[in-house]
């Protein structure tokens, strides 16, 4: 590899297999304490990608993550997130290299083909009203790298987030989120600061768009799915602190339109 991509580079601690329990936990929550700053120094990167996504998705866009490994798993997992916690369906979209299988074990070569990432992105008839995110902590992955080039020939308005420098996804974005997250504790193992690093970034940019497209009231998650007692009891309390009703009132309002947002508006129109 090239000493360039410092993700590769040796980590500071040596003898691991030495090392007493404490001692491991330490140094990992050591290296673990630069990755905030890491991305507090992209934040004006992430504002200016943020604000693009958040105008296609106003508009009717979708927002489209790609992905090899853990940088693909943390695509779909955020992605997954959205419908329940803000009531969106199919408006985050995450794409693994290798498919579904891929999520849960690795698929050899998956990511060394250029070409995949489009073929899986035209699945979903991914057009220029959309915006896509390619993930890569080496900012070099094949998969990632074919799928932003494609994207952008297409008129595809294109992001990426990667933790090295000077990438070449990083050349191909429109917006690149840079993370300078250094060597990893263990040498290579990029599940650790730099998935940190890019989970970070990812919560980011769905939280904020989706405040700004108002799945937000306040601080509550007026839109989330109701699918279970302990959001339903949050739906409740919600409902406490903004109508004058009582507990058995605000549950009728949840149970009768399966939405605290729903449920507001419709005990305003007819009180």
């Amino acid at each position: 590899m090239s000493p360039a991509i410092t993700t590769e580079s040796s980590s500071r601690y040596n003898d691991l297999e030495k090392k007493s329990v404490l001692e491991l936990l330490t140094g990992i929550n050591e290296e673990d304490a630069s990755v905030a700053m890491a991305v507090k120094q992209a934040i004006p990167a992430i504002e200016k990608l943020v604000t693009v996504v958040v105008e296609k998705m106003k508009v009717g866009g979708r927002l489209f993550y790609i992905g090899a490994g853990t940088s693909g798993r943390l695509g779909i997992l955020d992605a997954s997130e959205i419908p329940p916690t803000y009531g969106v369906s199919d408006a985050v979209i995450g794409i693994i290299a290798g498919g579904d299988t891929a999520i849960r074990k690795a698929v050899e070569n998956a990511e060394d083909d250029l070409q995949q990432a489009w073929k899986d992105l035209s699945v979903y008839n991914i057009s220029p009203k959309d915006f896509l995110i390619g993930i890569a902590a080496s900012g070099t992955t094949p998969y990632v790298l074919g799928g932003l080039l494609t994207a952008q020939q297409k008129g595809i308005a294109t992001g990426c987030i990667v933790c090295n420098t000077g990438s070449a996804i990083a050349a191909a974005a429109d917006h690149a989120i840079e993370l300078d997250t250094g060597a990893e504790f263990v040498t290579g193992s990029t599940r650790m600061k730099a998935g940190t690093a890019q989970k970070m970034v990812l919560n980011m940019i769905s939280t904020t768009a989706m405040i700004q497209l108002g799945k937000v009231k306040d601080n509550k998650m007026v839109e989330m799915q109701l699918s279970n007692n302990k959001l339903r009891n949050r739906a409740v309390n919600m409902l406490l602190q903004e109508l004058p009703v009582d507990a058995s009132q605000a549950m009728q309002l949840i149970q009768q339109y399966k939405s605290v947002k729903k449920a507001l508006k419709a005990y305003r129109e007819n009180h």
